[in-house]
């Protein structure tokens, strides 16, 4: 035939569009054009396949060849299209006879010598054609990523004539090497969950910071840590992610999508496993928030579902502090260029740490701080007041002293286990109540599910006058009094779970003494020390 076409995806965003590649052979002069806004990539495959062709045994065409990836508006980018533009130059020609009626997508990169390899971005791809009931063609090492998808009629290759033999029949589906099945890993397993509660565990002294770190898993809300150095803030926060339930199969796939369409791409070994972003504080604006001149996700993005650890707080740039204001209130992102827009999800879990001044030895009482009053109302003005007001969770966390770190952990302090367990049993209960995490209920919901018993209304509006919190934050902070009392079993909010939230409230503005406030390692109304 002079004209084929084959089926295939392009990437924008979450979406993976159907394109349909044309190859037409004319008469005239020899030549190769690629058309439909192909990238410079894409147009480059005219070489890579020319020599994978020739290599794999196969004629290359003679006369004019005209290439189209329609719909022409959409870019396309990347090398996943060398596999259905290759294919499609021997159906035009003659050289390969497909029988039958089924659809097919076509997907791989291909080597100067014919071999196929892998590509980025399937995972979204195999999940909208196994919803059109079409099968995949594909490098053999992306089947993987493609299994997690749910794409049962999806076959890989490791090289050209391998997918053709099998395109002609010659080779039957069974003995397709690779073919997809349902198998999927089910996330951490129970030795990995072990080792992870007994590094919580070696954590000592820091009763309250854990009793925060359960809170702020329960119901999703956002950290701030304020401490000496070596007080065990980064230690704390990279335990959090360990406490989190597994991603549910939906929650799992979108953080498998998000992953696939970055510069990283997806590991399926780490499905529906919560991911834990931790950017340096040079980290750009872009890098954080997403962007660039190929549109990507940013750290943020990437943090779907996840905790975003965000260390030495003030010494990132302020257009980036300032810039997860919108996503930590709206839980998305939108990000857009002269000529295209994307709009990704950003539900991350913010942890931040730093220390209470430059030097950060600010009312440590082992080490005299060497910082003015002015130098450490500059440092804590980095942080704006509407940044702070969005954070739920604010504590100090004191040095530890030696005696206990040698010591064994105080009786009564709960383990890495029962924290975990605690942080399953409410994040049922809220999805049961409400279908989401406390931290994300809209101020509609707030009457609805956060009852609220007589004194505890009257301390709740006590508090707030006493703290001077806006409209925001006295929402926040019921939302995390919702939570606490969902960690006790409890269907309405009482005095004590209020106290306690109010005790992980800033009392004082930023740049005032005390930027954490109540949050200190006194033990606050419901939450007494162990003994």
């Amino acid at each position: 035939m002079a004209v084929a076409q084959v089926l295939s995806r392009a990437q924008l965003g979450l979406e993976a569009l159907l394109v349909q590649i044309e190859a037409h052979l004319g008469a005239g002069l020899p030549g190769f054009s690629i058309v439909g806004l192909p990238a410079p990539v894409v147009r480059e495959s005219r070489e890579r396949v020319r020599s994978a062709l020739l290599n794999s045994g196969y004629e290359f065409p003679a006369g004019r060849i005209t290439v189209n990836l329609a719909p022409v508006e959409l870019a396309k980018e990347g090398g996943r299209y060398d596999l259905p533009v290759a294919l499609a130059l021997l159906l035009a020609s003659g050289q390969l006879a497909i029988p039958g009626s089924a659809v097919r997508e076509c997907y791989g990169e291909l080597g100067l010598d014919g071999q196929l390899r892998p590509v980025r971005g399937l995972l979204l791809a195999a999940a909208h054609a196994g919803r059109a009931g079409h099968e995949l063609i594909l490098p053999l090492p992306n089947l993987d990523e493609v299994r997690l998808a749910g794409a049962t009629r999806a076959c890989g290759f490791t090289d050209l004539r391998g997918a053709c033999a099998y395109l002609e029949g010659r080779e039957s589906a069974a003995q397709a090497p690779g073919a997809a099945s349902d198998a999927r890993p089910l996330g951490v397993n129970t030795v990995t969950q072990k080792l992870q509660y007994e590094l919580l565990n070696a954590i000592k002294g820091q009763w309250r910071s854990k009793r925060a770190l359960c809170i702020a898993g329960a119901g999703a809300h956002s950290l701030l840590m304020v401490g000496p150095p070596g007080s065990g803030k980064s230690l704390l926060a990279a335990r959090l992610r360990d406490l989190l339930p597994p991603l549910a199969e939906a929650e799992a796939m979108e953080v498998a999508g998000i992953a696939s369409i970055s510069g990283s791409g997806f590991d399926p070994a780490r499905w529906r496993q919560r991911p834990f972003r931790a950017p340096h504080h040079a980290a750009s604006a872009n890098a954080i928030v997403g962007g660039g001149t190929r549109l990507q996700p940013g750290e943020i993005s990437l943090a779907h579902r996840g905790v975003l650890f965000m260390d030495e707080l003030p010494e990132f740039d302020h257009r980036v502090l300032e810039a997860l204001r919108e996503p930590l209130e709206s839980g998305t992102v939108t990000l857009a260029r002269a000529n295209e827009r994307l709009r990704l999800p950003a539900e991350f879990q913010l942890v931040a740490a730093m220390n209470p001044c430059p030097c950060g030895f600010l009312g440590d009482p082992g080490s005299a701080c060497r910082c003015g009053p002015r130098r450490v109302r500059r440092y804590r003005e980095r942080l704006s007041g509407p940044l702070l007001d969005r954070i739920d969770l604010h504590l100090e966390v004191p040095r530890v002293d030696l005696a206990e770190l040698r010591g064994p952990a105080p009786a009564g302090e709960p383990d890495g286990a029962a924290i975990a367990s605690a942080i399953a049993a409410a994040r049922i209960r809220q999805a049961q109540r409400q279908s989401c995490c406390n931290a994300r209920l809209g101020h509609a919901d707030l009457e609805a599910h956060c009852p609220l018993e007589a004194d505890a209304a009257l301390l709740l509006e006590r508090v707030g006058n006493r703290l001077r919190l806006s409209a925001r934050g006295y929402h926040r902070l019921l939302k995390v009094a919702r939570t606490i009392a969902d960690l006790e079993g409890a269907d309405t909010i009482g005095a004590a779970h209020v106290g306690e939230a109010a005790s992980f409230r800033p009392a004082a503005a930023p740049g005032e003494e005390g930027l954490s406030g109540g949050a200190t390692g006194r033990s606050g109304p419901g939450n007494p020390r162990p003994t």
